[in-house]
């Protein structure tokens, strides 16, 4: 037996009309009956195309502000209608019921009257009912009915039906339904994520996480893994809003890279360059321009930035594309680009260049997830912001203001680092970076060696640890970090103490002749 079913009538009720009236008079040339309500009714007709109103079709009218339309057994019994089924025809027979071979709907904007900012009464107004109670009869009964919940799926109906005089396939119905149970599933989970945070639970006894196919990936962080690009609907600047302006395809690495290195940079105030490899930064640097911020930047680490991701919190421009374009770069971030900039990248024809509109607010909340075995990990943002007055010194000698400055600086960028995580900070730069080790002295080591190696490179005297400061993402639990730290030439050093050892790392800071403050605060990275 064909899995072919004709479409014979049609109900149309959208509050996205994008492509309604080309769609609606292909279905009308197909002698398709067309049933609609409201504003979607008003749209056909006015088209001049043939249209019959769901109330004069069910016999009863739109009521209570539109919250009652479809809501009708003529309406949903046509939709679940077992086609072949005796019992179901005889009974949709008697009662008058029509099968409805084909549901169009996309439903009232929620998502974007909360994006709005829209008034509580508003946002509930918005809460479609009719709408995904047709969706899900429909996708039910996908053996008879095509369903579709999204304006890109019309030119594949249209196609198949052009195909096949007038008839949808199963395949076809099945792949429809699907989509049309994951935005419905979508929608609920836009609700009550909406009521959680007018509640202000912040973690709810069920949790929905949904999300948009954005781009499909040519593979994960490695080749034999499969991987995709999901967005949120959240129009926070990032990666999610970015337009590519050239380059290849992004990678699943890139993205991910590109996410760490923008959320960096959008720390800072001040014109800053964050250049990152593997998710961890390899020089991150403030200037008075976008040029100098750069070049300080790249000096860091000069041969991990090889291949790298670059961000910026200021518009491109082309002084600094000209110095970017002399090394090797995967991808550049920037809230927008200048003509110059855009100019100084087209002959490298692989760079990704990317453009956001706006810079992120890090301070605004929001969760993070992560996958583990049988469920979720969610936490709130590490949003956690030190300031000046909430230092505490606790050596002999205070921090210069100079020292209180770069300690600032390198413990906003220590929240970025993997842990266990040190860095070093000289005049608004990073000198030396130390991530991701097991042992807080190793990385501390490893900081001063890489910041050797960059001296070395450039023809320095000294490396530039020399006089800088020091940050570590947690405390030190013994003095072995602090003392590898002086011994590479730091002058200051900020971490958040709480150590059962405490008093002998502010002692050896003391011999040392070293600053030291504690911020109370922890900011562990894995």
């Amino acid at each position: 037996m064909s899995d072919l079913r004709p479409i014979r009538r049609a109900l149309i009720s959208v509050s996205d009309k994008t492509g309604l009236i080309e769609f609606a008079r292909f279905l009308a040339e197909r002698n398709v009956e067309i049933l609609s309500t409201g504003g979607t009714c008003k749209a056909i007709r006015d088209a001049g195309i043939a249209v019959v109103e769901v109330a004069d079709y069910t016999g009863f009218p739109e009521m209570l502000d539109g919250r009652v339309k479809t809501l009708h057994p003529k309406v949903h019994g046509g939709l679940l209608g077992i086609r072949g089924n005796a019992e179901h025809e005889g009974a949709m027979a008697e009662h008058g019921i029509q099968p409805i071979d084909l549901l169009v709907v996309n439903l009232y904007p929620f998502e974007a009257t909360v994006a709005k900012g829209a008034d509580y009464e508003t946002c509930v107004e918005n809460i479609d009912i009719g709408g995904p109670a047709m969706i899900r009869a429909a996708s039910k009964n996908h053996d008879s009915v095509s369903v579709v919940v999204d304006v890109e799926d019309y030119a594949v109906v249209m196609e198949e039906m052009s195909a096949h005089a007038g008839a949808t396939t199963l395949a076809l119905r099945k792949k429809l339904a699907a989509t049309a149970y994951a935005r419905t599933g979508a929608y609920d989970a836009a609700i009550s994520q909406w009521f959680a945070k007018e509640l202000g639970d912040t973690f709810p006894r069920r949790v929905v996480v949904a999300g948009e196919l954005k781009q499909s990936l040519r593979y994960g962080e490695n080749p034999h893994q499969a991987a995709a690009f999901y967005v949120t609907g959240d129009k926070r600047p990032g990666i999610a809003t970015a337009r590519q302006l050239q380059g290849k395809e992004l990678s699943y690495n890139n993205l991910n890279d590109t996410d760490a290195a923008f959320e960096l940079a959008a720390e800072f105030d001040e014109p800053t360059v964050a250049i990152i490899k593997h998710a961890n930064p390899c020089g991150v640097a403030s200037g008075a321009d976008m040029v100098s911020a750069y070049k300080a930047a790249l000096a860091c680490d000069p041969v991990s930035a090889f291949g790298g991701i670059i961000a910026l919190n200021r518009k491109l421009d082309g002084a600094t594309a000209a110095e970017i374009s002399k090394l090797f770069t995967e991808v550049v971030i920037a809230p927008e680009a200048d003509e110059d900039a855009v100019a100084a990248f087209a002959a490298k024809k692989n760079l990704r260049l990317l453009v956001t509109g706006g810079m992120p607010d890090v301070s605004a909340g929001g969760m993070t997830l992560r996958a583990v075995s049988g469920g979720y990990l969610f936490q709130t943002k590490d949003n956690g912001r030190v300031r000046l007055e909430e230092l505490k010194v606790v050596t002999k000698r205070a921090p210069t203001e100079q020292e209180l400055k770069d300690l600032l600086f390198a413990f906003r960028v220590c929240k970025h680092v993997k842990s266990n995580a040190i860095i070093y900070v000289k005049d608004g730069v990073t000198v030396g970076i130390g991530a991701g080790q097991m042992s807080r002295v190793d990385s501390s080591r490893i900081a001063a060696w890489k910041s050797q190696e960059a001296a070395t490179a450039a023809g320095q005297a000294q490396p530039g640890t020399v006089g800088s400061v020091v940050a570590s993402d947690a405390f030190f639990p013994f003095a072995d970090g602090l003392l590898a730290a002086a011994a590479a030439g730091a002058t200051a050093i900020i971490q958040p103490g709480g150590s059962m050892r405490d008093a002998e790392v502010i002692a050896a800071a003391d011999e040392k002749g070293l600053a030291m403050v504690f911020t109370g605060m922890r900011h562990f990275r894995h």
